[in-house]
C-alpha cells in the first residue's frame, strides 16, 4: 500500500549515476562517444530551441567538450536571456520538459531525466554578486559547432575565470582554464581579449602550466632509422628528413639530454615546453621506466 504522503523515488539522471555503477561506467563510455543521454538530450533541446528561434548558447561542460576538453557532465547549462527563458517554460513546460520543482527556471528532460539549467544574461557569474563580467546576450557570444549554438571560448574562458574568482564553490572552474590553456595551447596573451577583472587571473593560471618545470622526453633511436631501407637512396631519403626534424626541434628549443646515452644507441630529446611536447609527440619524463634489471 501506498502512503498518500511518501516522496516519490528519485528518478533523476544523476541519481541513476550514483545508484547503478555499472550503468555509469557505460554512459561515460557513451558520453565520449557523443551518444549519451546528456548528448542527446543536448540536441533535443537544441532542435527545440532553433524551431522555436530563441537566441541560445550552451555553456558549461558540454560548451567544453565541444571545444576539445571532453569531460563527463550530467548536465546541460544554457545561456538565454530573461525572454527567451519565458518562452521557453511558456512553449515547453509540460510538452517533454518539466521544472526541477514549483517555480523553478530550470527544467528537466522528461525522456532522458537529464537536469538543465538555464544561466541568464545580466546575471552575474560565480557567487552571483555585480562584478565587472555578466553573463551576456547569447546572440552577441555564440557560434555554431555540429549543429549546436555555444559560446566561444573567450566568453567561455572569461566567465570560468569570474565564476571561479568569486564563487567558493567554483573553484574547479579555474581548473577547467587550466586544462583548456593546457590543451589547447592557449597563448599567454590570450588573457589580453578578455575583460580585465580576469586577466591577471589568467596569466597567474597560464604561467602556473608553463612553470612547473617538468621535463618532456622523446627517445630517437637512430639505429632504427635506415632499417626497412631496401637502397641506398631509401637511407639517404630517410637519413635527411630525420635531419629536418632534428632541425626544426632544435629551432623550437628542444635540446640533447648529454646524459641520455647516446652511447647505447639512443639519444634522450629535451624540453621543458608543454606546446613544444605536444608538437612533437614528446612525453612527460615520469611516464619513462627503465626496463634494463640494474646490475647487481
Amino acid at each position: 500500500m501506498i502512503r498518500p504522503n511518501a516522496e516519490a523515488p528519485d528518478t533523476s539522471y544523476e541519481s541513476q549515476l550514483d545508484r547503478e555503477a555499472d550503468w555509469a561506467m557505460s554512459e561515460g563510455g557513451r558520453h565520449f562517444d557523443e551518444q549519451s543521454q546528456v548528448h542527446l538530450t543536448l540536441k533535443r533541446l537544441c532542435r527545440r530551441l532553433d524551431d522555436l528561434n530563441i537566441p541560445y548558447a550552451v555553456a558549461g561542460g558540454m560548451a567544453l567538450f565541444k571545444h576539445g576538453f571532453r569531460r563527463f557532465t550530467e548536465d546541460v547549462d544554457v545561456l538565454v536571456s530573461p525572454e527567451g527563458l519565458r518562452a521557453i517554460h511558456r512553449n515547453l513546460k509540460g510538452l517533454g520538459y518539466v521544472p526541477l520543482f514549483e517555480k523553478s527556471k530550470n527544467l528537466r528532460d522528461t525522456e532522458s531525466k537529464v537536469r538543465i539549467e538555464f544561466l541568464l544574461t545580466g546575471d552575474y557569474p560565480g557567487d552571483g554578486r555585480e562584478k565587472p563580467v555578466a553573463f551576456p546576450s547569447a546572440a552577441d557570444v555564440s557560434e555554431v559547432r555540429d549543429g549546436v549554438s555555444i559560446l566561444n571560448l573567450p566568453t567561455l574562458v572569461e566567465l570560468k575565470l569570474a565564476s571561479g574568482m568569486s564563487g567558493a564553490d567554483r573553484i574547479k572552474d579555474l581548473a577547467d582554464v587550466q586544462e583548456l590553456i593546457k590543451l589547447l595551447s592557449l597563448p599567454e596573451d590570450f588573457g589580453e581579449s578578455l575583460n580585465s577583472y580576469v586577466t591577471p587571473k589568467y596569466r597567474e593560471l597560464w604561467q602556473s602550466v608553463h612553470t612547473r618545470g617538468r621535463r618532456y622526453i622523446r627517445l630517437w633511436r637512430n639505429r632504427f632509422l635506415t632499417t626497412g631501407a631496401t637502397s641506398l637512396d631509401e637511407m639517404i631519403t630517410t637519413l635527411s628528413e630525420a635531419g629536418k626534424l632534428l632541425q626544426r626541434m632544435r629551432d623550437d628549443g628542444v635540446t640533447l639530454d648529454p646524459d641520455g646515452g647516446t652511447g647505447d644507441d639512443y639519444a634522450k630529446l629535451v624540453t621543458t615546453d608543454p606546446e613544444i611536447a605536444r608538437k612533437y609527440d614528446m612525453h612527460d619524463e615520469s611516464e619513462f621506466w627503465d626496463d634494463e634489471p640494474e646490475e647487481r
